[in-house]
């Protein structure tokens, strides 16, 4: 008579981190781990205390699915359902760009400059995860939040629930929903990358995130040479734009601000990898 495999915590997670390397993922051991806690309801150190704990057959199909599907490259994040974003959680789906780290940084000089700040615009919300962390540490501000898909607005606007946090969400390409209004700071992450290099990315990205949040044009500006020209009439005088943008795109991009009469002031700023992120200006004082 045989009896079934015993799966200790330790044991599938070293079985996991074999398997995922494999797959080509990074991070292989730490995923497991994500994985094994969202199976278990433990948190890491929980399992750390476990590891000798065989699983029940509920944990076992639970994290073999999971498994199976990280191994395809579906994103990590989708399988979790979520994912941390300046301190707070965010509900994720294939309708909306996973939020990353880099944009962090935007969010970072948008507070830097968002003193007396009573009314933010995010351009192309997404998630949400910009609109609602602003909206968080701005308590005094009205945050208004547009995007041309209406699905990510759902998203969007579960994620300012979650976070119990009050914001307008409007649909509608660029700045059209809010045309004649204007406001202290504008913020975006718009599309950047370049169409032809989507097909390099990796699969996570390619597959993962909808082509319509990644693919900027040619160069990736498309957006750009839209919002820098049109945000100038939605700011008020002192107010800013401040837009993320991809690896080697800075110089580009502040040169489009440079273009427009009506903005001072441009800066760039780098993210914790050395990166130029961001680029703004200011838009002028009336004289």
């Amino acid at each position: 008579m045989t009896h079934p495999e015993t799966w200790t915590t330790l044991k599938i997670l070293t079985w996991t981190k074999e398997y995922l390397a494999t797959k080509g993922i990074e991070n292989a051991r730490l995923e497991a781990e994500w994985l094994l806690c969202a199976a278990t309801g433990l948190d890491r150190v929980g399992l750390y205390l476990n590891f000798e704990k065989p699983l029940n057959s509920d944990e076992l199909v639970a994290y073999r699915t999971m498994v199976a599907r990280r191994g395809r490259r579906e994103p990590l994040q989708h399988i979790l359902g979520t994912q941390e974003f300046c301190g707070l959680e965010f509900q994720v789906s294939p309708e909306v760009l996973i939020p990353r780290h880099d944009t962090e940084t935007l969010v970072t000089e948008a507070l830097a400059r968002a003193s007396g700040a009573r009314t933010v615009l995010d351009v192309g919300t997404g998630s949400g995860c910009i609109a609602v962390t602003l909206a968080q540490r701005l308590p005094d501000a009205k945050v208004t939040a547009l995007d041309i898909s209406s699905a990510a607005l759902e998203v969007a606007r579960r994620n300012a629930t979650l976070n119990g946090m009050s914001i307008e969400f409007l649909h509608g390409s660029l700045l059209t929903p809010v045309a004649g209004r204007c406001f202290d700071l504008i913020v975006s992450n718009p599309p950047y990358i370049p169409s032809a290099d989507i097909d390099l990315l990796q699969p996570e990205v390619r597959y993962g995130d909808p082509r319509s949040a990644l693919d900027g044009g040619a160069d990736g500006l498309d957006i750009y040479r839209a919002l820098i020209p049109g945000a100038v009439r939605g700011l008020n005088p002192g107010g800013w734009l401040l837009v993320e943008v991809g690896v080697g795109q800075a110089r580009d991009v502040a040169e489009l601000f440079r273009a427009v009469d009506g903005y001072d002031d441009v800066i760039t700023a780098h993210d914790p990898g050395g990166i130029e992120r961001v680029v703004g200006a200011r838009r002028k004082e009336q004289s």
